[in-house]
């Protein structure tokens, strides 16, 4: 056994002037609703939401540990006041939404088709489509990247079509020039179709599983019907970001011969295959045989495993913390609503002479400003309780869980931004343009036309 001594020792560094403004606010965000708010009920879940708020966009604690701390902080406080509402059964299932399922399947699905190098495969074969063009190669590195993200997180669709690339461009590379400019137009690329591409499918970015959840008392929305609406927004906003970078970076001319070799696939990879392609078409066409699309995640986990194409090891390699997070945004969602906070928030804002179209585009606006800065769950778990309480439509929920994918401007705002920037060659400037302009846009598209197409889809 190793001596004590030789076990390394935690470190401890001198707090920062934004850890203390943090925890100044987190404090805050407890005392004062206790001291001002009379309702001990209303008090106590406020204070309880408030620092839920507080340490998810500060992160000064991992934010899966806030999660935790929810469960554990309502029974403790509210539970008294209400034991039947607010008991550690009732609080524990909030997160045990049947969403959390799909949300399940879809990584092990990612982790399989990383596993066997079907990710890689996907992202060489659109680099082998761009036929020697700069435009080409763009345009297909930046569909590769949405189509990855559409299944699997949308880091681990950055990581990929970067680490794939990085032949092409080593890192710290072409510092000037026009290669220099073709690589940022490229790296900014992967980021925005990995942000976008999420928006796709429901398991695709959390905020779209917590508008499902919520709505599911109002109307059951499913695969098909989200696709139905999704894809083709999310193939807009790809083409726009294709546009803007083209404009913005002057990406033109031919690209030099891309090699990039793919890995064979094998029998796994293509069992894989067979697997996606059979649970897709089972997730599409839900409408038909009525099977759960919770339930088809969960027998395509169990098909994994039991076929032995993933182990009981790679259970370490599933993103627990992504999962608990999303628990806890469903969480702080039904704290919100079970509260009467959402409801009373809700009906001050109804009362005010607002029409609802500048409502909803306010909803849309500031949910995508905060998901720029801060955690997306966090704000579409809080946005989209309080705005069904105006609007108790699905396409509300909707509407606002999608434009969290719509704060992209800065290198904070989302891991892919962060990916590419960490890469070298971009300045912060690079990303808030481009990032300004597509959230604009996006956000200015869901308000206008967004319930017209969920109509459309079927979603009311």
């Amino acid at each position: 056994m190793a001596d004590e001594s030789d076990e390394p020792r935690p470190r401890f560094t001198r707090p920062t002037p934004g850890r203390w403004a943090a925890l100044a606010a987190l404090l805050a965000s407890i005392a004062l609703p206790l001291l001002l708010i009379d309702d001990p009920r209303h008090a106590r879940a406020t204070a309880i939401a408030g620092a839920c708020l507080v340490l998810w966009m500060s992160e000064i604690v991992p934010l899966f540990a806030t999660t935790l701390l929810l469960l554990a902080a309502t029974p403790l406080l509210l539970g008294p006041l209400d034991p039947a509402a607010f008991s550690l059964g009732r609080v524990m299932g909030w997160g045990a939404n049947p969403v959390m399922a799909l949300f399940f399947g879809g990584f092990t699905l990612s982790l399989a088709a990383s596993k066997c190098g079907l990710d890689r495969s996907v992202a060489a074969l659109m680099v082998h489509c761009s036929r020697g063009s700069q435009r080409g190669l763009l345009a297909a590195v930046m569909i590769g990247t949405a189509l990855m993200s559409m299944w699997m997180s949308n880091i681990a669709a950055g990581a990929m079509m970067i680490v794939t690339l990085r032949p092409l461009f080593p890192l710290g590379a072409a510092t000037s020039g026009e290669l220099a400019r073709f690589r940022q137009a490229v790296l900014l690329g992967v980021a925005f179709a990995a942000n976008f591409g999420g928006m796709a499918t429901p398991i695709g970015s959390g905020p779209n599983l917590i508008a499902i959840g919520a709505v599911r008392g109002i109307f059951a929305i499913d695969f098909a019907h989200w696709i139905a609406f999704a894809l083709p927004l999310t193939m807009f906003m790809v083409a726009v970001s294709w546009v803007l970078l083209v404009r913005l970076h002057g990406v033109s001319g031919p690209m030099h011969a891309v090699i990039i070799d793919a890995p064979p696939l094998g029998n796994r990879g293509r069992a894989v295959m067979v697997l996606l392609l059979f649970t897709i078409a089972a997730w599409l066409t839900e409408p038909l045989h009525h099977v759960p699309s919770g339930v088809i995640a969960i027998a395509l986990a169990g098909t994994l495993f039991a076929v032995r194409l993933l182990e009981p090891a790679d259970l370490k390699r599933i993103e627990w913390d992504t999962l608990m997070l999303i628990a806890g945004g469903l969480s702080l969602g039904e704290l919100l609503d079970k509260s009467g906070i959402a409801h009373t928030m809700a009906g001050s804002l109804h009362g005010s002479a607002m029409p609802d179209a500048w409502l909803l585009l306010g909803f849309i606006v500031a949910c995508a400003l905060i998901s720029a800065v801060a955690s997306n769950t966090a704000a579409s778990a809080m946005l989209i309780q309080i705005g069904l309480g105006i609007s108790p439509t699905a396409s509300f929920a909707v509407l606002v869980a999608l434009a969290a994918s719509m704060g992209v401007p800065f290198v904070i705002s989302t891991p892919p931004n962060a990916i590419a920037y960490n890469q070298g060659g971009l300045r912060p400037r690079d990303l808030m343009i481009p990032g300004f302009i597509l959230m604009a846009v996006g956000c200015a598209l869901l308000a206008l036309t967004g319930r017209f197409a969920l109509r459309t889809a079927g979603v009311p």
